[in-house]
């Protein structure tokens, strides 16, 4: 069944959200989490602090929300690259290229996982956050895993566990990414030369 347009209603709803998503996200990185007010993401969204209490309760569910958009975006990015139609080599080159190239575009929100404390926010909302955030990257690593055994099978890369070839990858690339994030112009995130250090053992398939 098609799914009806979003009436304008609907449309301006998200609009308005998506606003003071982006107002909190830009504050909470200027100012840190613990040193903005509600009252401040609605002056920088130009909305009444009314009207930002219709869509969130507090700054604990404003956090969550940018960081479940943030895992949501991944996961469909990542997702979506491992499922392209190529042999499994080109699969996991796309999954590096496109894990750098989200976590490069959406290092504010990357920033901000990392810099709030448990003792900014509730134990509960830490907990959900983090269980859903947990399985989010698991089904990654499992998507990916199933990549690297398909190729075994085909005798692409070398016959070694696909779980840990994955969480190998994964484990390697992040450390390109934090490093980059912590001094970009001495760490320039390079795929080509994350590619040659991991697949240089497991690649059996001359290139």
């Amino acid at each position: 069944m098609k799914k009806d347009k979003p009436s304008r209603k609907e449309r301006e709803q998200l609009r308005r959200r998506t606003e003071i998503l982006q107002a909190a996200l830009e504050l909470f990185s200027q100012k840190g989490y613990h040193n903005v007010s509600m009252h401040e993401i609605a002056v920088r969204a130009e909305f009444a602090v009314g009207t930002l209490y219709k869509f969130f309760k507090n700054k604990e569910e404003l956090y969550k929300e940018i960081l479940m958009q943030t895992a949501m975006l991944f996961h469909s990015a990542l997702s979506k690259a491992l499922e392209e139609k190529e042999d499994e080599y080109a699969r996991v080159k796309n999954y590096l290229k496109t894990k750098c190239k989200i976590f490069m575009e959406n290092i504010l929100s990357v920033r901000l996982y990392f810099a709030v404390s448990g003792a900014g926010v509730s134990f509960n909302v830490r907990r959900g956050l983090e269980t859903e955030l947990r399985s989010f990257y698991d089904q990654i690593i499992q998507k990916l895993a199933a990549v690297f055994e398909k190729g075994i099978q085909k005798e692409i890369f070398r016959p070694l566990d696909p779980y840990y070839l994955a969480l190998a990858l994964d484990s390697i690339s992040s450390a390109f990414l934090f490093c980059w994030m912590e001094d970009p112009d001495r760490h320039p995130v390079d795929t080509d030369l994350i590619d040659k250090i991991f697949f240089e053992r497991i690649y059996l398939v001359h290139r």
